[in-house]
């Protein structure tokens, strides 16, 4: 059964074009929306509360990852010589091919949407929609006033305010809360993995983080060695930002140094997030990495009172 398996049921019932999905980030909008995609395609006999069969020719294409009624489109977080985008966006070059100057986009949204669907219904995934540009967003109205082929719009978003007022108006909303503690633990068992304490706490009821436990666990390892060696000595503080810089991910780390720091003071916190953030806008401007991280070390003993 999927985790958010009532807002599927949810879903089978809609009959419009456009469903905006909102909740923090990773509480598993994106696997909501495959599952809804899932079901709306599924060729074999479905469950009671709409979740498809998983065995079918559409299910199966689904799961190895090449469906061909399913277009995923997320905002460009690298540029095309492959460092950190300094804004994320969806340009209009994702809608329009003619548009893609740089040939960002391998398919694009209007002739995805052109083509016939090959089992019932080509479902469009726009992951991060508070990211769409207003040109990209008004070049979807259209398409999703009347969408070509009864084609579905799934627009993923964590905060609905953040999105442009013209995609909100035309979408009806779903929200995504984050789950209890036990079942997350559940699914973590389920799956034989160690439900340990700390890994449930971080997950904090967000379905997504279960999708890539190594990344996470990687990340609070880390996040734990930095702040212990912090305390150790200065050069021990530069020797892990030294090993830090060479495994960050922003896709956890970030998030698992502020789960290590949650019990400390206050003003400590606000102080080292602050140096994380100055961390970040240094890589996103290209700056010198080693440098980077090494003054990031030096900040937060600071802001612990280290130094």
């Amino acid at each position: 059964m999927t985790l958010h398996a009532s807002l599927i049921e949810q879903a089978d019932a809609f009959t419009g074009n456009a469903l905006l999905l909102t909740g923090p980030a990773r509480v598993g909008k994106r696997a909501v929306a495959q599952a809804i995609a899932a079901a709306q395609n599924c060729q074999g006999a479905r469950g009671m509360d709409g979740e498809a069969c998983g065995v079918c020719r559409s299910c199966l294409a689904l799961a190895a990852g090449g469906h061909p009624d399913l277009l995923l489109v997320e905002p460009r977080a690298t540029t095309t010589t492959g460092k950190t985008a300094r804004r994320k966006l969806i340009p209009i070059g994702a809608v329009l091919q003619g548009r893609d100057k740089g040939r960002e986009y391998e398919t694009h949204i209007y002739e995805f949407l052109e083509v016939r669907p090959t089992f019932n219904r080509r479902v469009v995934i726009v992951d991060g929609a508070e990211y769409l540009g207003p040109e990209a967003a008004n070049a979807l109205l259209k398409l999703v006033e009347e969408p070509p082929h009864r084609a579905l719009f799934l627009f993923l978003a964590e905060d609905r305010r953040s999105v442009l007022p013209t995609i909100v108006s035309r979408s009806a909303r779903l929200g995504v809360a984050p789950l209890a503690d036990h079942t997350i633990e559940s699914a973590l068992i389920r799956t034989g993995q160690a439900a340990d304490a700390e890994l449930i706490a971080f997950a904090a009821g967000r379905a997504g983080v279960l999708a890539d436990l190594d990344g996470v666990r990687t990340a609070l390892e880390d996040a734990r060695e930095l702040d212990n060696s912090l305390g150790v000595s200065l050069l021990s503080a530069l020797e892990a930002a030294e090993r830090l810089e060479k495994r960050f991910d922003p896709a956890w780390h970030p998030e698992a140094l502020r789960f290590t720091w949650r019990e400390r003071p206050a003003h400590q916190r606000a102080r080292a997030d602050a140096a994380l953030d100055t961390l970040q806008s240094a890589l996103e401007a290209y700056a010198s990495p080693s440098l980077s991280y090494q003054v990031f070390a030096l900040n937060v003993r600071d802001a612990f009172g280290m130094s």
